[in-house]
């Protein structure tokens, strides 16, 4: 077997307190879950390496690829019947070797063009509102004294103007009172 069954034996006890020998039947189970993955592997495997060869064998009709070298032989020398095979030599293509890598700005402007004309959008939305709240306060206030308080307002100043002709000692006096 490929697994290791007393490191696994460990890793049982460890994790779950369960104490098994190797001769256990779980091992058995391991085994068969060993199997049974190699396998899905293998057809895994094989599915996408036939998406592969067609894929490129569609990009080769399209021509951005160019055309296939002996196809049973690989870039790298080794032969197409080799263990996963499919690797890119063996299509023909080869990766374009890496150019020059152009710099990415790591320090961004302060303020983007975009974020001012946000600014300015926000700064004028704000200032219509404030005179749509002016304008409507405004329009629905009442304007001016009642008629209460434009007669209260009057007598007030009238009786002003009698306490300032009184004699100083009354005067005093009264003002005196009216501060209590």
């Amino acid at each position: 077997m490929a697994m290791d069954q007393h490191k696994l034996r460990t890793l049982v006890f460890e994790k779950t307190g369960v104490k098994i020998d190797v001769d256990d039947p779980v091992f058995a189970l391991v085994a068969l879950n060993e199997a049974v993955l190699e396998d899905a592997v293998e057809r895994h495997v094989a599915a996408i390496d036939s998406a592969t060869r067609e894929l490129v064998q569609h990009a080769r009709e399209a021509g951005g690829l160019p055309p296939s070298r002996d196809p049973g032989q690989r870039h790298d020398g080794s032969s197409e019947h080799a263990p996963a095979a499919l690797a890119a030599g063996a299509l023909g293509y080869e990766p374009a070797p890496a150019g020059p890598v152009r710099a990415i700005p790591t320090k961004a402007p302060a303020i983007t063009r975009r974020e001012l004309r946000l600014l300015g959008a926000a700064a004028g939305i704000a200032l219509l509102s404030a005179l749509l709240v002016l304008g409507g306060q405004a329009a629905f206030s009442k304007p001016g004294l009642t008629p209460e308080q434009t007669r209260a307002l009057h007598d007030a100043d009238q009786l002003r103007l009698a306490i300032d002709k009184l004699d100083p000692k009354l005067r005093d006096e009264v003002r005196a009172q009216l501060q209590k």
